[in-house]
């Protein structure tokens, strides 16, 4: 049987095509990133890459008809931490050139059936929930049906990272009846995405879905089982370090650590520095801690205050140290024969700018791989 195809835009180091996995065929991958298209070749190849601005693109450049296309379009304007830019901004508003291209390849029968794609939560409320308005609205305009998901890594991984999954199907395909329905409780439905879809117009709403897919089994790995002892490439502070960073805790994160020195066995923990505002107004750089066996959302490197630091609790002493770069991928669902960029930078940023391997897998085995098998079927019954 011929396997499934896709594109991969905004494709950085290739984690939604490590997700689809080897039962799909990649014809076409893309990303503005001279760096990460170095990573992305060392671990699947130069074929199907093409490293450049998507504004640039033609669609003579893309080969084949793929059944898929994912695009993983960059968030920083649409992220809580960005400037508020939105689909306006010069990064996330790279969206608009590459709908532009889907369009190109309907027009000449071209179209996928499927189209992905994946972003921040803060997509659903930038500019008060317009810019998901208007995706969602160029969705329906170009003849698709489709929904929307919340996925959390957590499900999967011991890492906070809820991300929203839109998933529109050509409104010629049909669709198992299994994998729609009313908006009902689920790990995938939060009430942003609920209120966000309140706000659509009548006539778009009419082509929204309800995707109903399985969760995932409970998770049965914590962060104390992916973070290492003698990690490479970081080195553990010295005791004088480790006390600075938590001379910059409050009370309610001192209480924390006050805690996991009380369990009597070893705690891993994870850190981040933030700046934080008094209530006269004052700058004050803070550090807060986590002890849930879970990671904090990794988010690329910028200026040294967003990477992640690693705390361990053992026998009343605390030591810590950024996180390793091969730490960081495990978090993401890379396995550890995954080629990572060798400066730590590049490969925290690499990581941190990712889809999660995992939460595409599961959206593959529950959904996509669903309705491409079902399409299937109805091409050999007319035949």
């Amino acid at each position: 049987m011929d396997k499934p195809t896709f594109y991969e835009f905004f494709a950085g180091g290739g984690m939604a095509r490590a997700g689809l996995g080897s039962s799909w065929k990649c014809l076409f991958a893309n990303d503005f990133d001279a760096k990460k298209g170095e990573t992305y070749r060392a671990n699947w190849g130069s074929d199907a890459l093409l490293v450049g601005d998507v504004r640039t693109l033609e669609t003579k450049q893309l080969p084949g008809h793929a059944d898929l296309i994912w695009a993983s379009f960059p968030c920083q304007d649409l992220s809580l931490a960005g400037a508020g830019a939105g689909l306006a901004g010069e990064r996330s508003g790279t969206f608009w050139p590459f709908f532009k291209l889907v369009g190109k390849l309907s027009a000449e029968g071209r179209g996928p059936k499927l189209l992905v794609l994946e972003n921040v939560c803060g997509a659903l409320t930038s500019h008060g929930g317009k810019d998901f308005t208007r995706i969602c609205d160029a969705l329906a305009g170009e003849g698709y049906n489709f929904g929307a998901l919340v996925v959390d890594a957590a499900l999967f991984l011991p890492q906070s990272r809820p991300r929203l999954f839109i998933v529109a199907v050509r409104e010629d395909m049909a669709i198992p009846p299994g994998l729609i329905g009313e908006v009902a409780p689920s790990p995938f439905y939060t009430p942003g995405l609920v209120a966000a879809h309140a706000h659509l117009c009548a006539s778009t709403r009419k082509k929204w879905r309800w995707w109903r897919i399985a969760a995932p089994p409970a998770r049965n790995i914590g962060l104390d089982e992916i973070i290492e002892d003698e990690p490479l490439g970081v080195a553990w502070h010295s005791p004088g370090e480790t006390q600075a960073l938590i001379a910059k805790m409050s009370e309610i994160n001192l209480a924390r650590i006050a805690e996991a020195k009380k369990a009597g066995r070893k705690i891993v923990g994870t850190a981040y520095r933030r700046t934080r505002y008094t209530s006269a107004g004052e700058k004050l750089q803070r550090a807060e801690a986590r002890f849930d066996n879970i990671a904090g959302c990794l988010r690329t490197p910028a200026g040294g205050s967003s990477r992640q630091f690693v705390l361990i609790v053992e026998k009343n002493r605390v030591r810590s140290r950024l996180i390793s770069a091969r730490e960081t991928a495990r978090l993401m669902g890379l396995p550890d024969d995954y080629t990572l960029p060798e400066k730590y930078n590049e490969a925290y940023h690499l990581t941190g700018d990712g889809v999660v391997v995992l939460a595409v897998r599961h959206l593959a085995e529950h959904l996509l791989e669903p309705l491409l098998k079902l399409l299937k079927q109805k091409k050999r019954e007319v035949a």
